[in-house]
């Protein structure tokens, strides 16, 4: 076992996870915010689809989502008079737009250019501007939990993102949780490793907390498998997330791989309409497991960057700039596409290949952050330096 990788993922959540129990709770009614990040660039343009551009037909031969047809099950969901969903996503995220509990943010992103997953990711999550020095040790969603009073702040990862990095929080991986990460004999000897030193405390409560959160899972898990479809990736993850935050914490983070595609995306069916039928159910799921919390607790749904606006000769996408992000929650004032936007023609693209970004990342979580949390001017400037605070009107 890899001393430093244990310490990394679990002694780390010392200073915050002290004792199971009350600890633990959240203050009652102090709103939530869930971070979704799809790590690969996902293609939003066959998502959150831009039917009345006859451009999108002509730059997308092969996978195109068809438009709005009355009777059409492969035919896109019609959201307005510009944008459609997948059809994929119809009984999912199509049944939270009509309940007004989604809304969709289209030309969004960040002001990096350098199209590498690696790069515009971590500017992402670091969420300060790209001109000036960069601090590596700090990311925004830990200054976050550093001004919300209560933030009770956990990663749903194998290790700690870079957007809890400058911070004290535990990342907790539940793939895997449904039998303790190490067994009896394991733990014995991990937490005599650490005896005497400035670390038991911290090792021995990490080995608590995971023994704790797999008897709890370990019902559910019983439960999911009770004569049902077995729900796949993300759908059970985010049962276990919506488990946890519903009274335990209420800033988290998440990320979902797997949405590089460059070759046979499909459209209405395939390889991109799996992972999106996957993160729909996962969504819904989360918000059931939620239960009344769905009320308080807001959903943001972000990628690194989009794809190119046409298709590749191997009937895929390569990577873009703009994306789409998603806001969800049982709180909001969703059903709407919302922010800046421009007719969807070749000559709206930018570089001619990829959605420009009009709304930027850090503007638009900045104005949702204010919102959410009533932050002062002082407070908004410590989270996202130099940002100016969008207004949606969604929360």
């Amino acid at each position: 076992m890899n001393r430093r990788r244990f310490i990394g993922g679990l002694a780390l959540s010392a200073p915050v996870l002290t004792r199971w129990g009350a600890a633990f709770a959240a203050p009652s009614g102090s709103p939530g915010l869930l971070l979704v990040f799809l790590r690969g660039g996902y293609d939003c343009a066959n998502a959150v689809i831009p039917y009345a551009s006859d451009f999108y037909y002509e730059a997308r031969p092969n996978i195109a989502v068809a438009r709005p047809t009355a009777g059409d099950a492969l035919g896109a969901l019609e959201l307005d008079s510009s944008w459609a969903l997948a059809p994929v996503l119809r009984s999912t995220i199509g049944a939270l737009y009509t309940k007004g509990e989604i809304a969709f943010v289209p030309f969004a992103g960040t002001d990096d250019l350098s199209r590498s997953h690696f790069e515009t990711q971590d500017h992402i999550e670091r969420g300060q501007p790209a001109a000036g020095a960069q601090d590596f040790r700090s990311g925004f969603l830990a200054r976050l939990s550093s001004v919300v009073a209560g933030a009770s702040p956990i990663a749903f990862t194998d290790a700690l993102p870079r957007c809890f990095q400058g911070a004290n929080v535990p990342n907790l991986s539940l793939r895997g949780l449904g039998k303790p990460a190490f067994d009896e004999r394991q733990s014995s000897i991990l937490a005599s490793m650490y005896k005497g030193g400035p670390l038991e405390i911290a090792v021995n409560e990490g080995l608590e907390l995971r023994k704790t959160v797999a008897r709890e899972l370990e019902q559910e898990l019983r439960d999911a498998n009770r004569g049902s479809i077995n729900p796949k990736g993300f759908e059970l993850e985010a049962r276990r997330i919506g488990h946890l935050m519903r009274e335990r914490y209420r800033i988290g983070f998440v990320d979902i791989g797997g949405w590089d595609t460059h070759v046979g995306e499909g459209g209405a069916q395939g390889a991109l309409a799996n992972s999106l039928d996957s993160l729909g159910r996962g969504l819904v799921a989360l918000a059931e497991e939620l239960g009344p919390r769905w009320h308080d607790t807001v959903v943001v749904v972000i990628s690194e960057f989009g794809r190119t606006f046409r298709e590749n000769g191997n009937k895929g996408t390569d990577h873009g700039h703009g994306s789409t992000y998603w806001i969800l929650g049982g709180g909001i004032r969703g059903g709407s596409v919302v922010g800046a936007q421009v007719k969807v023609e070749r000559a709206t693209l930018l570089q001619d290949r990829e959605y420009p970004v009009l709304n930027d990342v850090r503007d638009l979580l900045g104005g949702l952050f204010a919102r959410m949390w009533a932050l002062s001017p002082s407070d908004l400037d410590r989270v996202f330096p130099g940002a100016t605070p969008l207004e949606l009107g969604v929360v």
